[in-house]
């Protein structure tokens, strides 16, 4: 318990899946949540979570695809709490985007350029947009963690999804860049990269666990990974007990990674 006590965690993507859980965990291990998300109706339910659980922290409906959006959260952190110590970037779509935008998970020669804009302004200018304006900060404070989720999908070739891994793939090198730039100023950033998780954004794809063969095709463990899990690999980043991870891709994948 009293992990991240008195720290400020904003925490996008939070309306559901990771984000939502670690609104949960980070607040019940003693942080002040700030949560973001689009839709104001899950952030609401994430925030009666978090005090039921009693925790303590605000909500913020914004699209962080925008300047302007992230703008908004990064100001309502800092007018309700006064300092960002840390930054989960959970925000992003997946498969489950596809029943939503037709077309933005496909292979490279069957995606527009529209859809491919789309997902990587959801997927990596989001991140982007955050710790462009969260570093400033962090900075003058003396110090800070952040915390991108990416996917095992950024180091790893799929069959389709282009738009998707090429977006991990550039969070997961945009962390490593921001890791040496900035452990100067006391600015710490590594990133969590799971795999199969049971969360709406990959709900359209569970059902392969219900055949034991292709369970065990996918991974070791023959199950996904709950949103739980990962939001511990994000609480153990975002805390002092990884003072000395920096760039850090840690793998939470079930044992998917360790056949290649």
């Amino acid at each position: 318990m009293d992990r991240v006590k008195a720290k400020i965690a904003l925490i996008t993507g939070a309306g559901t899946g990771v984000g939502r859980a670690c609104m949960k965990l980070f607040a019940t291990e003693g942080a002040k949540v700030v949560g973001v998300s689009r839709t104001q109706k899950n952030l609401d339910e994430t925030l009666g979570i978090v005090k039921s659980a009693g925790g303590e922290g605000i909500v913020v409906a914004a699209d962080l695809s925008t300047a302007a959006g992230a703008q908004k959260a990064v100001d309502a952190a800092l007018k309700a709490y006064g300092r960002i110590d840390i930054l989960v970037n959970c925000a992003g779509v997946g498969y489950s985007w596809m029943e939503k935008s037709p077309g933005s998970m496909n292979a490279i020669d069957d995606t527009s350029p529209e859809k491919w804009a789309e997902v990587m302004s959801i997927n990596l200018d989001s991140v982007f947009h955050m710790c462009r304006l969260v570093i400033p900060q962090m900075k003058k404070q003396g110090g800070g963690a952040i915390v991108n989720v990416t996917s095992i999908s950024g180091f790893q070739g799929l069959a389709g999804a282009h738009t998707y891994t090429a977006a991990k793939g550039g969070a997961i090198n945009l962390t490593r860049s921001i890791a040496v730039t900035y452990c100067a100023d006391n600015i710490r950033a590594n990133c969590i990269a799971p795999g199969f998780i049971a969360t709406p954004m990959v709900e359209s794809v569970l059902n392969l666990f219900d055949d034991p063969q292709m369970a065990d095709r996918l991974t070791p463990m023959k199950r996904p990974g709950t949103p739980e899990e990962m939001a511990y690999a994000c609480l153990y980043l975002g805390s002092d007990e990884s003072s000395y991870c920096q760039g850090t891709i840690l793998v939470v994948d079930g044992g998917t990674t360790a056949r290649q």
